[in-house]
């Protein structure tokens, strides 16, 4: 059970109301983070970015909020990110690796391997070696770096309020958020 009670829409200043009006999917985590009314928007608004609108292939990016999800651990995010990882190519075999943190099986190619272990050594430290950037570098362009450290904060911020005020698990909603963006 929720820590704070969920934020009603009819009872939401009009911003609130409109933008949870406007959202594919009625999920607890939207009516929770509506209770900072200032940031719900903006928080939104970097979160559509990093589910639309990133040059982060959408599969690395999905393989990193699993990581994020089980490694924070926050069910809520591993719940809702299995089916649009599904969605974007990643395998079961792939969730099943993440899930056990078996980050360089091979069932993952060299991209995959290096944004799973940024994204791992990001989890425990603010700050990537050396040998990990470098392997960054080499793989990826500056913008899929910036967009991959991006990703792992914004999850790692949205798992702590998932934790911290106890949202309650929704079923999975599929892909209705991130194709409401397309």
């Amino acid at each position: 059970m929720a820590r704070l009670p969920y934020v009603d829409p009819a009872s939401a200043p009009e911003q609130v109301r409109e933008t949870l009006e406007r959202l594919p999917a009625k999920l607890n985590v939207f009516r929770m983070i509506a209770h900072a009314e200032t940031c719900f928007r903006p928080l939104l608004q970097l979160g559509t970015a990093i589910l639309a609108r990133e040059e982060l292939s959408p599969r690395l990016r999905e393989l990193t909020i699993l990581l994020v999800g089980r490694r924070s651990p926050a069910p809520y995010e591993w719940t809702q990110h299995v089916p649009i990882a599904r969605a974007t190519g990643a395998t079961d075999e792939q969730i099943a690796a993440v899930e056990r943190g078996a980050l360089d099986t091979a069932c993952f190619d060299e991209r995959e391997r290096a944004v799973l272990a940024a994204a791992a050594e990001l989890l425990e430290h603010p700050r990537l070696g050396d040998a990990s950037f470098a392997t960054l570098e080499r793989l990826f362009s500056p913008r899929e770096i910036v967009e991959l450290i991006l990703t792992v904060g914004y999850y790692m911020m949205i798992a702590r309020l998932l934790e911290s005020t106890a949202v309650d698990i929704d079923p999975p909603a599929g892909t209705a958020v991130v194709d409401s963006i397309r």
